[in-house]
């Protein structure tokens, strides 16, 4: 197959501070629900999902610099907060998607719950089922229920911290520093599943604003 090149993905910035409106905290809190809010009601409009589609391709083609500056400084369990932490997993799957693989298989086999089949990745499930797997997720958010997609996100966070848990025990007596960043990714994982399972749960009740 012909290699195919892509625009460098930008990473977000960690000086928050230099963006405007930055130093007016509550303007910044308004923005970033009500862009939140209007994106999702737009998109849903659009029954041809044409509006879907470019969401979910966004941060291959501009990065993630743009919806930064909107929504990464918002509380975790807020519409913001929630749409950020999806676009945070696309964006790492996309940039990995063989560590990713590799990982979720893990935890798949590891983790006695009903995490995976609720994720909903086929078996087994290798890079490119991984990739669609989370851009189908992000899709569902716009388009169908964004309680289910949030809770299929967290799902899939579960298995893949089961699984990064479990690789860093592996590396642990050889390569310590290894394991030491799989379980610092674990614990990232396992703190955005339980956000996200909280906001589908708000979404769900009408209070997640």
């Amino acid at each position: 197959m012909p290699e195919q090149h892509h625009r460098p993905v930008r990473r977000p910035s960690s000086d928050f501070d230099n963006l405007v409106g930055a130093h007016d905290p509550a303007e910044e809190t308004r923005v970033a629900h009500a862009t939140a809010s209007a994106l999702l009601a737009r998109v849903r409009a659009d029954e041809s999902g044409v509006s879907a589609e470019r969401l979910v391709a966004f941060t291959a083609e501009h990065g993630i610099d743009e919806i930064a500056e909107l929504w990464a400084k918002a509380p975790a369990r807020t519409l913001p907060g929630a749409l950020w932490r999806l676009y945070l997993l696309q964006l790492a799957i996309h940039a990995d998607p063989q560590t990713a693989a590799l990982l979720y298989e893990r935890g798949r086999v590891q983790l006695a719950s009903a995490d995976a089949a609720i994720a909903g990745a086929p078996v087994p499930a290798g890079p490119d089922e991984i990739v669609t797997l989370i851009d189908t997720i992000l899709r569902g958010a716009f388009r169908g229920d964004f309680a289910v997609a949030l809770e299929r996100a967290a799902s899939f966070c579960r298995v893949q911290a089961s699984g990064a848990t479990h690789t860093a025990d592996d590396y642990e007596p050889t390569e310590p520093e290894r394991a030491s960043e799989l379980t610092a990714r674990a614990s990232r994982l396992s703190s955005y599943a339980q956000d996200l399972s909280a906001s589908g749960a708000l979404w769900r009740a009408g209070t997640l604003a």
